[in-house]
């Protein structure tokens, strides 16, 4: 027999006798025949048996002839079949996986992740955020960037000591990086332009339906920028990579300065933030006068920003610093870095010694730049108009969730 056939080639062996293996996904017995469908990677293929079948999500090995059936899933049906038991299914799953809408609450499939996922529809939700990774990549890679993977075990905290994860490390205090944000800087100043995709760890005692203790941040950093602007150019590439035709990224997103965004909302002038319900108007208010999903909020004050943040050189109470909105939420965050050794230091003060490792790159030269990180589930939940970030999370780590 020969190598194993996706359902998805199967039209393509009309008249061969083929090996198809998967779970069964759904039984239906008639008077003289069975009907079951056989779910795999790539799609579902209907076999017409004799007799009774095995029960639902039952891992299956099938030899069989490719029939063409129009009514058949693909066109085709598998006829004359043999089918070898690979591993019994002794539970049924919490919820029938065969259905086209997902029957259960968001709390039932978290729980039941492993079997839970199967479902088409929901699996189907991470290959549109693996499909966001490969986009993120390969848009790096075009242009000029060097995939980089950086310690999660840190000495210290990134950018506040408040929202870390201690952990003991061999008799001494180490934390899980908030992100990698120390190291890239210090790897622009070996390859100039890196990236990285990986976890990110933040010990913040939210439990809304936006946040997450661990997620996956996709970091970039860049050298030799003139300022901000240069970053924000080339997220704009990385997000019509990443976005595949599903949303239209236009040639230039619209901005706003911060202070002009909070004359827009009608908010006080001296307020240091956006809160949710601004970055919402805000971004109604860019699809209604500039017809774009994407909004940049430009020029956040420097007492919002970390320390490392480069001021704005015509109004120094602001920073050359952006957030990213999509679709009424706060998606990316970047913006120009402190680059000279002198300005480390004099913002940091006292605090310097404390920073040593991390000001070590910079006394030897480092060149003007700056980066972005995208929360990878924030991106997938708002391309699917999830409501809730952890339906585009694998198994959610939360103020309440550490299984499965």
């Amino acid at each position: 027999m020969s190598s194993r056939v996706l359902a998805a080639d199967l039209p393509r062996h009309v008249g061969a006798r083929v090996r198809v293996a998967g779970w069964v996904h759904r039984r239906r017995r008639l008077k003289s025949v069975t009907f079951v469908v056989v779910r795999d990677r790539s799609g579902l293929a209907q076999v017409v048996l004799q007799g009774a079948a095995p029960p639902e999500e039952t891992v299956v090995e099938v030899q069989a002839t490719v029939t063409a059936n129009p009514r058949a899933p693909g066109g085709v049906e598998l006829t004359s079949p043999v089918v070898r038991t690979l591993a019994e299914a002794v539970q049924p799953p919490p919820f029938p996986l065969y259905r086209p809408e997902v029957d259960a609450s968001l709390p039932t499939i978290l729980d039941h992740a492993p079997v839970a996922l199967r479902h088409p529809a929901l699996r189907a939700r991470f290959a549109l955020s693996a499909a966001a990774v490969r986009g993120f990549r390969s848009t790096l890679d075009r242009l000029g960037f060097t995939e980089t993977h950086t310690p999660k075990i840190v000495a210290s905290a990134t950018e506040s000591g408040a929202n870390v994860f201690g952990i003991e490390y061999f008799g001494r205090r180490a934390y899980l990086a908030q992100s990698p944000q120390f190291f890239k800087q210090a790897l622009v100043g070996v390859f100039e332009r890196v990236y990285e995709v990986g976890p990110v760890f933040r010990a913040e005692p939210h439990d809304t339906a936006r946040h997450l203790a661990q997620y996956t941040s996709l970091d970039a950093e860049l050298g030799f920028i003139r300022d901000h602007r240069d970053v924000m150019a080339v997220l704009r590439e990385v997000l019509a990579g990443m976005a595949a035709g599903l949303v239209t990224v236009p040639e230039e997103i619209p901005e706003i300065h911060f202070a002009d965004a909070l004359k827009l909302l009608g908010a006080p002038p001296d307020e240091p933030d956006l809160a949710p319900a601004h970055e919402r108007r805000l971004s109604a208010w860019a699809r209604r006068e500039h017809g774009s999903e994407f909004l940049f909020v430009t020029g956040y004050p420097m007492a919002k920003r970390p320390f490392y943040t480069h001021p704005d050189p015509a109004r120094p109470g602001y920073s050359n610093s952006f957030d990213l909105l999509f679709r009424g939420l706060e998606l990316v965050t970047g913006g120009q870095r402190l680059h000279r050794h002198a300005d480390y230091l004099a913002v940091l003060g006292d605090d310097a010694p404390a920073y040593r490792d991390y000001l070590a790159a910079f006394a030897h030269g480092m060149p003007p730049h700056g980066g972005f990180a995208i929360g990878l589930e924030r991106w997938t939940a708002r391309l699917l108009g999830a409501a809730n970030v952890r339906e585009a999370t694998l198994f959610p780590r939360d103020l309440h969730r550490l299984t499965p």
